[in-house]
């Protein structure tokens, strides 16, 4: 199994609970298991990082070739995880407001049985259409989805990782 983060997987982990410069451990880590194919970042949501500016952005920009997921979409997909997932009526503000939410779905669905999604947004199955968050999109379309804390159980993240 391969896991392809969101955006806010590195954001929040660099804001909240391991910053580049506390926890450099974190970071040597996931390009370890990056480097191993079990963890890539979807360019679409890779450039949700690299787009800003500071040292995680510096950072992603510093490893692009071992963090990016190498498959490339085709328009399907795409076009079923909106669909399907938001709605297949969405307006142009809809739709930008979506980022690069539906591109994830759709390597998910693309890539089924061999990826699952990784993203700190919590369900909320009441939204609708554009508000509706990641997790109940693969949740309706059967696109596995886990949270940064469970992605760390499975990969057995510890800051002895070396001498595992």
């Amino acid at each position: 199994m391969r896991y392809l983060l969101d955006a806010n997987v590195l954001i929040d982990a660099d804001r909240d609970y391991y910053p580049l410069r506390r926890v450099p451990e974190f970071w040597d880590w996931l390009l370890d298991v990056a480097a191993q194919g079990r963890v890539k970042v979807p360019v679409e949501t890779f450039s949700e990082v690299t787009d800003g500016k500071g040292k995680l952005a510096e950072w992603a920009r510093e490893h692009k070739a071992v963090l990016l997921e190498p498959t490339e979409l085709d328009v399907e997909p795409v076009r079923r995880a909106v669909e399907d997932g938001y709605a297949p009526d969405l307006s142009d503000d809809e739709l930008e407001s979506l980022k690069a939410d539906p591109f994830l779905v759709a390597y998910g669905l693309a890539l089924a049985g061999e990826v699952s999604v990784v993203t700190t947004e919590h369900g909320k199955p009441t939204k609708q259409r554009a508000n509706r968050h990641i997790p109940d999109v693969c949740n309706d379309l059967n696109v596995p989805c886990i949270d940064t804390f469970q992605l760390l159980r499975r990969l057995d993240f510890r800051t002895d990782w070396r001498d595992a």
